[in-house]
């Protein structure tokens, strides 16, 4: 079956955003989607941050009866607690503190449309139960009234939290809960449709192309492995974002990603530093002779093991810095027998590193 993108969310008036996608996790939501948006009833959208909760609850209200009516969002989480019941229901002239007019909450906004609660699970237990009257009998009062209004209004809740979990800690209603999730609809995480990510990627160069006035990129094989193989804990939301950073640093035709932005993408630790030739020579010397416990000539020793002359060996690590007070002396080696026998080759006392020898650096 060929890919193909399904377009249907016009976000504003002045741009479109959509729901991009061709796989089967995809289409399932969609189908969903298309169920219950033409219906009444409460719906409950879960996923992952930035797996596109929002335009799902925007695609249920351009699909439903009320896309004539007016959609409005409310972040349960960036608003203060003690200013989200105002903002919800709306306040009379003075009753409180610095509420010098009359103000319209969001229910009355949304009244012949949809209202969109984002992050429901932030909502404070003490708002819970209005909510839930709300949500039974389409009415409430605004804070410092008596009157109460009548609205129509069709309620869509998301959040990225278990609310079943906090139903059972009596962090969240139990009866608001169940009033809510009448219809709950799981939003895959980007991992789990690895398939829709050309189609992704391709619908944000574009829109990234028309923002710069200029022509799209490509995108390499090779770059495009990197990001299906990538597991994406920020979902579409971090895709765009690599995108965009990606598209930044292209100033030709094809889409190059960074190299740090490669190492983190593809889970490869970042490539060491290129050593120069003297310090990849100084650390293989240093090496050699710790194998050895730093003995230098005979058929065991360093300069066997690096195939040099003893004298060469001498010359290369005085000028490459390697010093001599870790290698035993003769004296030391007298001193104690034990330690002498365990030598397999001759000692070479530090007054050979005094000056260089007549041929040092003859055999290289």
């Amino acid at each position: 079956m060929a890919a193909t993108a399904i377009t249907c969310i016009p976000l504003e008036s002045t741009s479109r955003g959509e729901m991009i996608g061709s796989s089967r996790a995809f289409r399932c939501v969609w189908n969903l989607v298309q169920m219950v948006a033409r219906t009444a009833s409460a719906v409950l959208i879960h996923g992952e941050t930035g797996t596109g909760k929002e335009l799902v609850a925007k695609a249920i209200h351009e699909e439903s009866l009320r896309r004539r009516g007016p959609y409005v969002r409310v972040n349960c989480a960036a608003i203060p607690a003690g200013l989200l019941e105002s903002e919800l229901f709306g306040h009379e002239r003075g009753a409180f503190t610095g509420a010098l007019t009359q103000t319209v909450g969001r229910f009355q906004l949304a009244h012949t449309g949809t209202l969109f609660l984002d992050e429901i699970g932030d909502l404070p237990l003490e708002l819970q139960p209005k909510l839930l009257r709300v949500l039974q009998e389409q009415e409430f009062e605004r804070l410092g009234s008596t009157r109460t209004t009548r609205v129509d209004i069709r309620i869509v809740a998301a959040t990225n939290q278990d609310l079943s979990q906090m139903v059972r800690e009596r962090r969240f209603r139990a009866d608001l809960f169940y009033r809510l999730n009448v219809f709950p609809i799981d939003l895959p995480p980007l991992r789990a449709r690895t398939e829709d990510i050309p189609l992704l990627v391709d619908h944000f160069i574009r829109k990234l192309a028309l923002r710069m006035s200029r022509e799209g990129w490509q995108v390499a094989k090779e770059v495009m492995e990197i990001l299906r193989q990538h597991d994406w804990p920020g979902n579409i939301r971090e895709l765009q974002n690599v995108i965009e950073r990606a598209v930044i640093m292209s100033p030709g035709a094809e889409l190059r990603l960074p190299p740090v932005e490669v190492t983190r993408l593809s889970g490869r630790e970042a490539p060491s530093q290129v050593r120069t030739l003297a310090e990849a020579e100084r650390v293989h010397i240093l090496e050699a002779l710790r194998q050895v416990n730093w003995v230098i000539a005979g058929r065991n020793g360093a300069a066997s093991r690096l195939g040099l002359a003893r004298t060469t060996l001498i010359y290369r690590m005085r000028k490459l810095g390697i010093k001599a007070e870790k290698i035993q002396t003769i004296e030391n080696a007298v001193a104690g027998p034990a330690r002498a026998v365990s030598h397999p080759g001759p000692i070479v006392p530090p007054s050979a590193f005094a000056a260089p020898a007549a041929n040092a650096g003859s055999e290289l």
